[in-house]
């Protein structure tokens, strides 16, 4: 939509010309104050026509917005701005023709024709306009979207990367595994097997988009492996996942996330045990649960966890992402998506 001060100009200068077109049909010979008097008489109209026609034009975008019914929108618009452009425009020229200038049987016979072929001009002009505008405003919104889509797509998986494969993470599961060594050796393997299927599943996803559910918790599986052997029974996993949302999609790493959200803020000891449940609402929601016993010394963090999680999901879907904090609980309930 034009801007006001642009909108202005154009409205004057087509408010000038419809006086001059009016004045070679009519044969006017209005000069003068008469003639300065018809012009913005004109004018006056010109805006009616415009303004009138944007006010529709935004009342309908409303309902039946360009990108997504615009077959729709065209069939409903443009018989509603025809209509109103030729009524402003007839009645115009009735008055005109009663108050300013009585023309004669022949002229007053084409003040009929005229608004109804000029209503229908500056109709389909003002729609295409308005259409080109609004499409290419779509098309500069949409490229734009990609590129901050691509940024912060890339920005997300670097920083999921850097919050898995980080020094302490490792240095953590190093020294689990260097005292597995030594007192159980077929555990040890395993947990090296464990250890390898993380690290497989971080690399093979660290550029796509969406996984399955159930590809995840895969994921998982190895992931609270490695952190039962760590805790041992100081920290407990539940799982309670129906067959028909494992395969429903969701950003890869998210639930991984939240565990670690939940190891990061809270105690872990015999006294205090960290529990963790998984599980899936109507097929509809994944939502994650964990007992809040918070440190009394913090973990360094950057917060980015839940923002991470929350922009990678405001690509797919209007759905929200709902987190509870009852100062007993932490609850978040993740969308589960369909495939396309």
């Amino acid at each position: 939509m034009l801007k006001k001060t642009g909108r202005f100009i154009y409205m004057i200068l087509l408010g000038i010309g419809v006086s001059f077109l009016l004045s070679y049909i009519t044969k006017s010979s209005a000069t003068g104050w008469m003639k300065f008097f018809d012009i913005l008489t004109s004018i006056f109209i010109t805006v009616l026509v415009w303004e009138g026609n944007l006010r529709i034009d935004k009342f309908i975008n409303n309902r039946f917005p360009w990108q997504k019914s615009p077959v729709k929108r065209i069939a409903i618009q443009l018989p509603i701005s025809l209509f109103y452009t030729t009524l402003i425009m007839f009645y115009s020229m009735v008055a005109f023709n009663n108050f300013i200038c009585i023309q004669t049987k022949e002229v007053k016979e084409s003040f009929i024709k005229f608004p109804i072929i000029i209503g229908t001009l500056v109709t389909f002009a003002m729609l295409t306009i308005e259409i080109s505008m609004q499409f290419f405003q779509k098309w500069k919104d949409s490229l734009i979207e990609v590129e901050k889509y691509k940024t912060e797509s890339t920005q997300a998986q670097l920083q999921n990367l850097k919050n898995q494969i980080n020094p302490h993470f490792l240095f953590n599961n190093m020294s689990v595994l260097s005292s597995l060594v030594y007192k159980d050796q077929d555990k040890a393997v395993d947990f090296i097997n464990q250890l390898s299927k993380v690290y497989r599943y971080l690399l093979d996803n660290k550029d796509t988009e969406l996984v399955s559910l159930k590809d995840e918790l895969t994921f998982i599986k190895s992931y609270t492996y490695l952190l039962k052997i760590r805790f041992d029974s100081n920290i407990n996993f539940d799982f309670a996942i129906s067959s028909i949302s494992e395969n429903k999609l969701l950003p890869p790493m998210a639930l991984q996330i939240l565990i670690e959200n939940a190891i990061k803020h809270n105690e872990i000891s015999n006294e205090q045990p960290l529990t963790v449940t998984i599980s899936s609402l109507n097929d509809e929601q994944l939502e994650v649960r964990n007992n809040i016993y918070l440190r009394s010394v913090s973990e360094p963090s950057n917060k980015s966890g839940l923002p991470n999680i929350i922009a990678r999901y405001s690509f797919f879907t209007e759905k929200p992402i709902e987190i509870i904090d009852d100062s007993k609980t932490f609850i978040v309930k993740l969308p589960l998506l369909n495939s396309k």
